[in-house]
């Protein structure tokens, strides 16, 4: 009996070649870019000789409402990019355009994050005085430093599934407990005011 030459063609698959496994570097990379960003901003901000303001605008009482504004519409875009990426992920009915509104909600949150965090540690330094400002010291970096390590995995190739939303789950957490023990905190303190 003699081999059959078409016996590939004939329903049977041919034997492909297995795609490399990812290389551990490629999320340790991320990981420790995370890491340098969190610590040098730890570092600055406790080195940094506080100068007590960094900028004031217009129309508000004070920099900590400036601050706490600022934050608020952080937060409220990085709620938006929640929603919009269970939305990416099939978790909740969505538009087409989920994707784009995901994206640029993510870049108004993080850019109106910037100031305030400039602020915080030029204006403040890293401050562990009392449970909430340690929290809120430590968040504030950690944050920045979670969010460089996302931006470098996403320009990644075959992430395993779970691993965007976690990061991505981290930021938002960590967004979120920084504005509670600061915006939330002033709010709570000294009123909803501008």
């Amino acid at each position: 009996m003699t081999a059959d030459p078409n016996a590939a063609t004939q329903g049977f698959p041919s034997p492909r070649p297995a795609e490399p496994r990812p290389s551990p570097a490629r999320y340790l990379v991320p990981a420790l870019v995370a890491a340098a960003v969190a610590v040098a901003l730890g570092v600055y901000g406790k080195v940094h000789d506080p100068a007590g303001t960094a900028f004031n605008l217009a129309g508000f009482s004070s920099t900590g409402a400036v601050k706490s504004w600022m934050a608020t519409v952080a937060v409220f875009f990085a709620v938006v990019q929640f929603f919009s990426a269970l939305m990416m992920y099939g978790r909740l009915p969505g538009p087409s355009w989920s994707g784009v509104l995901h994206r640029w909600s993510g870049r108004v949150a993080f850019l109106v994050a910037v100031p305030v965090a400039v602020h915080c540690l030029y204006a403040l330094g890293y401050q562990t005085y009392e449970a909430r400002v340690f929290w809120h010291s430590l968040l504030g970096c950690f944050f920045f430093g979670v969010f460089s390590a996302k931006m470098l995995l996403l320009r990644s190739e075959r992430l395993p599934n779970w691993l965007l939303p976690i990061v991505g789950g981290l930021v938002f957490t960590a967004l979120t407990i920084i504005w509670l023990t600061s915006a939330l905190w002033f709010f709570r303190t000294f009123g909803v005011t501008t």
